[in-house]
Order: structure tokens, then C-alpha cells, then sequence
């Protein structure tokens, strides 16, 4: 290792060059205030990829550090800490995948396969219900179980049921594999409370408390206000879809609800913050400095984002559009899009959520052992 931290190029091994910055950044120590992954950084001294992968995942993209750092390109110690960690981070979506047989097919082409998934159920349901009654396609429904003269709310449960319940199983594997590849072992409810509350309120997305660096010197705050809508209004959807999902087992209310409904203003907003902030991340993404990031493997992000926006905007356009003769088609590209992102879920960007979670657990419980 001491042989490679003055090479003017980095290696191509992205362990190797990982280790190799850890080991000056270690050493230097400038950017220990700015996030979790220095200080955590700091109780190691060796980086092997259970711990590149620990950190890897610590680490929130904010850009900080390289903006900080003093051995940043062109010194010849070329360290570019945001570049090198979405690697490992990519690296690590695929390695702890469940089954890992998807995972290279989504890293490739992770947008196309979303496109062709949704596209393919769309037509699909386009075409069971056409065979089912021509008519109903194109008329307009009113009242409650509109949706369901359609498609049939049993094939429709089974159909997305089935989706869901796969991708809860991959996700759940995935991160089994990701703790115990890491070496993190047992935690306690403290730790795990502490890394819930960094989580929820993104406590190290904001450079050190100047913002992220969205290609320009001049730190700004919006890539963390557009996580927030993103990931609020994304829970707000599920609160919604569960709500509803109570409505009609338990109180035998079928959809579409009324607009006052709890199910459609969960449904509402959360569909609003997703558009809004998933449209940021994508404008965020496309607009950093090529430095950092990893042009190499946007298939699954750009993935991930579009169709968690698609689904936003087109479960939006149903809501406004229910009662028209547009809803039969609406309602087929929505479940189309919601089945690729079921999908697509386990294998890309979405893994970076359940993964940091566990990363913060550990970072808690080392830093309540100081």
C-alpha cells in the first residue's frame, strides 16, 4: 500500500484505489467534521472490502470533501473520494444482490429493462381487458370498484401481490448478505434508533452544514430538500396503498375513494413530493461534475429515479382522470410502470436506502463505544 499513495493514476481496482485513499485520507484527516464516513474512517487502519463497503455505503454523495481536499485532482495523489465510493457502492448493489444471477442484467441496462418490464405489463393489461369486454376499455366508470370492472381486484392482488412480495424478499436477503459481508454482528435498540433519526433527517447530507455541491464551487442545500420529498413522499404513497388496502378488507370501501378520502390526499401529496423531488435528483444528478460521479453505471439510478417519477405522475393522471373515458389506459401504463419499479427495486439505486440505514446502525453503535 505505502508504494501506491503518490501514484499520479488511479488504479483500476476499485478495492485497491479505495483502500489506497483510505489510507490518505486517513492519514491527512482534514474532512473528519464533514460527514460519518472520516470519523469511521479513523478507527481503522487497514481497508478491506468488508469495510469498503461499509464505508462506501456511510458515504451520502455530498461532494464535500473533494471540494475540501487539498490532494483532490491534479495533485498527484489524484484522491476523489465521491467518484471511488459510488463505485464500491454500485459494487456492492450487485454483490449482495438476491438472486445475484439479475443483478448484472439491471446494471447494464437498468433503464431499458424498466422501460421494456412497464411497456410489456401495460399492453398486457391492455389486452386482458380488451379480451375480457372490449367496451369497458374506453367507457367511463364511476362509483366505487371502477377500477375493478377493468380487471378483476382478485388478478389484480395477485399479479402486484406477487411483485411486491418478491421484491420485499430480495430487498430483506440483500441486506441479511450486506450485514454479514460487512462483519458488522450484533446491535442494540440505541443504535438502531440513532440511525433511524440520522436517516429520517438526512443528518449528513449537508456537506459539513454548507450543503452539497451540485457542479459549482458554491455549496447548495436542494439536493437534500429533494431527498427529503423524494423519500417522504414515497412513504406517504405506501401509507396510502396500505390505508386503502384497509378501507377494503376491513370496511369494505372500495376504490376510487373520494378526494377527501385519507387514502387520495396520502395518495396526493405524496404523489406531488415524489414528481417534484425525483425530477430534482435527476436535474442534481446529470448536473455534478463529471468528477464525481460514476458515469459508468447510471443505469440503474437514472432507472430507479424515472420510474419512481413515472409512477408519481401517472398515478397523479389517474386520480385526475378516473371518471374519463382515459382511465382504462391510465389505469394499465400506472400498474405497468408500479410492476418495473417492483422489479427493478432490489437490483440499483433503491438498495442505497436500506443499506445506509445499516451503515448508520453500525456507525452508532462504534461511536457509542468510543
Amino acid at each position: 500500500m505505502t508504494q501506491t499513495l503518490a501514484a499520479p493514476v488511479p488504479d483500476s481496482d476499485p478495492l485497491v484505489e479505495g483502500a489506497r485513499l483510505m489510507t490518505i485520507c486517513n492519514a491527512c484527516r482534514y474532512c473528519e467534521g464533514i460527514c460519518a464516513v472520516f470519523p469511521a474512517m479513523e478507527l481503522r487502519r487497514g481497508f478491506a472490502r468488508a469495510d469498503l463497503d461499509y464505508l462506501a455505503n456511510l458515504c451520502h454523495g455530498c461532494g464535500a470533501c473533494h471540494v475540501d481536499c487539498q490532494f483532490a485532482p491534479p495533485h498527484e495523489f489524484h484522491v476523489n473520494v465521491p467518484k471511488t465510493m459510488a463505485v464500491l457502492r454500485a459494487d456492492s448493489y450487485a454483490r449482495h444482490a438476491w438472486p445475484a444471477a439479475l443483478a448484472p442484467l439491471f446494471a447494464r441496462n437498468g433503464l431499458a429493462v424498466a422501460a421494456i418490464g412497464a411497456g410489456a405489463v401495460a399492453a398486457f393489461l391492455v389486452g386482458f381487458i380488451a379480451w375480457h369486454d372490449p367496451g369497458v376499455l374506453f367507457a367511463a366508470h364511476h362509483g366505487p370498484g371502477a377500477f375493478y370492472r377493468l380487471m378483476p381486484h382478485g388478478a389484480m392482488v395477485a399479479l402486484f401481490g406477487a411483485a411486491f412480495g418478491f421484491a420485499c424478499l430480495a430487498i430483506a436477503m440483500a441486506m441479511i448478505r450486506f450485514w454479514r459481508a460487512t462483519g458488522a454482528g450484533t446491535t442494540d435498540a440505541q443504535a438502531v434508533a440513532q440511525a433511524f433519526h440520522d436517516a429520517g433527517t438526512l443528518r449528513y447530507l449537508d456537506g459539513g452544514g454548507a450543503g452539497c455541491h451540485e457542479g459549482a464551487q458554491r455549496p447548495v442545500d436542494r439536493r437534500r430538500l429533494h431527498h427529503h420529498l423524494t423519500l417522504y413522499g414515497f412513504l406517504a404513497c405506501l401509507a396510502s396503498t396500505s390505508v386503502a388496502t384497509l378501507y377494503h378488507y376491513v370496511l369494505d370501501l372500495h376504490a376510487p375513494y373520494a378526494w377527501h378520502s385519507l387514502p387520495v390526499l396520502l395518495g396526493t401529496g405524496g404523489g406531488i413530493a415524489l414528481t417534484i423531488g425525483t425530477i430534482g435528483l435527476l436535474h442534481a444528478k446529470f448536473a455534478r461534475d463529471a468528477e464525481l460521479v460514476d458515469r459508468d453505471r447510471l443505469g440503474m439510478d437514472t432507472a430507479f429515479l424515472v420510474m419512481l417519477c413515472l409512477t408519481a405522475v401517472t398515478g397523479l393522471a389517474l386520480l385526475v382522470l378516473r371518471a374519463t373515458p382515459a382511465m382504462g389506459i391510465l389505469l394499465a401504463v400506472h400498474l405497468g410502470v408500479v410492476f418495473a419499479f417492483f422489479l427493478t427495486m432490489p437490483y440499483g439505486r433503491f438498495m442505497h436506502g436500506p443499506y445506509r440505514l445499516l451503515a448508520l446502525i453500525r456507525f452508532a453503535r462504534e461511536r457509542r463505544r468510543l
